[in-house]
């Protein structure tokens, strides 16, 4: 349901803002590692001009499909129990290392999206797990997923 849901405002975004959204967090590894790591919420990446400039153009999209904004900072939307949040793309690079001129764009049904390589996704679950809240709250997650990397990509560390 999530991914659905994922590909219905990815299509808006794509016809209504041209952009092209990067599905992030465990949804995203989820599509890279073909298993169901029971994701939380959406988390989509998106260029920081439509965080801040363009924010309005992201509201009235998500407003318009039932979504209610519950936290302005984090750019979090909720539906039905469903959560939707966004976060700058530019930021990846900072953050984790990551070229984004290299995150392959996926098509499918239509729609496009980027998404991350799996040696990427290593990359900021390492970053994440560095990261003072996360590794208070969700470092046995992050531990965890970058287990599932690692063996998925051959590796043993």
């Amino acid at each position: 349901m999530k991914k659905k849901e994922f590909l219905y405002i990815a299509e808006l975004l794509n016809k209504k803002l041209h952009v092209v959204p990067l599905l992030f967090g465990s949804l995203g590894l989820e599509e890279r590692l073909h298993i169901d790591l029971n994701a939380d919420d959406i988390d989509v990446l998106i260029p920081e001009i439509f965080l801040s400039e363009k924010w309005d153009s992201v509201v009235a999209i998500m407003n318009d499909n039932g979504y209610v904004l519950y936290d302005l900072h984090e750019h979090a939307f909720e539906k039905s129990g469903l959560s939707f949040a966004f976060a700058s793309i530019e930021s990846l690079t900072p953050f984790a290392g990551i070229d984004l001129a290299k995150i392959p764009v996926v098509e499918e049904t239509g729609v496009c999206y980027y998404l991350l390589e799996l040696q990427d996704y290593l990359k900021v679950y390492k970053a994440s797990s560095n990261d003072g809240y996360r590794k208070r709250v969700k470092n046995k997650k992050d531990e965890q997923k970058i287990e599932l990397i690692n063996k998925a990509l051959g590796r043993k560390e």
